[in-house]
């Protein structure tokens, strides 16, 4: 077998980078850091929100983010860094302040994910995996957000945008760049990809109840079985 055969086609993935060595972490980090292991009886299971809350910090998981956990949880930097470097929400260069996550799977493809992807790669002037030179976008080629049902789907620092357009995504990012305020689809008001990374370390931004939790097509099934009177089992009444 060839070398060439053996060539990643995943040039973003594999370890931290270690030639930035910089980090924002300071003892009020630490101690946060801490906190977040202390809540866990087997403190290792803090390690995936204690890599979000690196992140919220660094933009991205650094080499003494790394450290740091390794050091509180008892466990190697080579540990930590394999988990970080496994899933694809940790980012091994900083994204920007809004990371925009673009759907290209099956049905939103076929709906036009693809050519979504392309409007934002040639609005931004970046490809997926990369961020502007400005810091305020960074973008990802997803695959799958899970709602297919609002097809085609962009995502803005993890909140949804549905059933979008290249239009819909060109003012969207302009009005992102200009500051103004937006609203997910089914979601908060937009903050930052910081914001949301501290969010998913457990950190509470009172935000949960923002915006409802479902779309009309993701009722319309129970919908209509309740309009019918369905049920799983027909011997508790409803019609079959």
């Amino acid at each position: 077998m060839s070398g060439h055969e053996l060539e990643s086609h995943f040039a973003n993935t594999g370890k931290i980078d270690m030639t930035d060595q910089s980090s924002n972490i300071d003892k009020a980090a630490i101690e946060a850091l801490t906190a977040l292991a202390e809540r866990y009886p087997i403190k290792r299971s803090a390690l995936m929100p204690m890599l979000h809350y690196v992140q919220a910090i660094d933009g991205r998981v650094s080499p003494k983010g790394v450290e740091v956990i390794a050091s509180i949880l008892g466990i190697t930097t080579a540990q930590v860094s394999g988990v970080a470097t496994f899933y694809t929400m940790y980012k091994r260069r900083p994204a920007g302040k809004h990371h925009i996550g673009v759907c290209v799977t099956s049905l939103c493809a076929v709906m036009g994910g693809d050519i979504l992807l392309k409007t934002v790669e040639n609005k931004l002037g970046i490809s997926p995996d990369e961020t502007t030179e400005d810091g305020m976008f960074s973008l990802e080629a997803v695959e799958c957000n899970a709602a297919c049902d609002f097809a085609p789907v962009m995502m803005v620092n993890w909140e949804f945008m549905d059933n979008m357009t290249p239009e819909k995504a060109e003012k969207l990012l302009d009005d992102l760049a200009s500051g103004l305020q937006v609203r997910s689809t089914r979601g908060p008001v937009v903050t930052s990809w910081a914001d949301t990374e501290m969010v998913l370390a457990g950190i509470n931004d009172g935000k949960a109840d923002e915006g409802p939790s479902a779309g009309d097509p993701s009722l319309a099934g129970v919908q209509l079985a309740a309009s019918k009177r369905w049920t799983a089992d027909s011997s508790q009444g409803g019609e079959k």
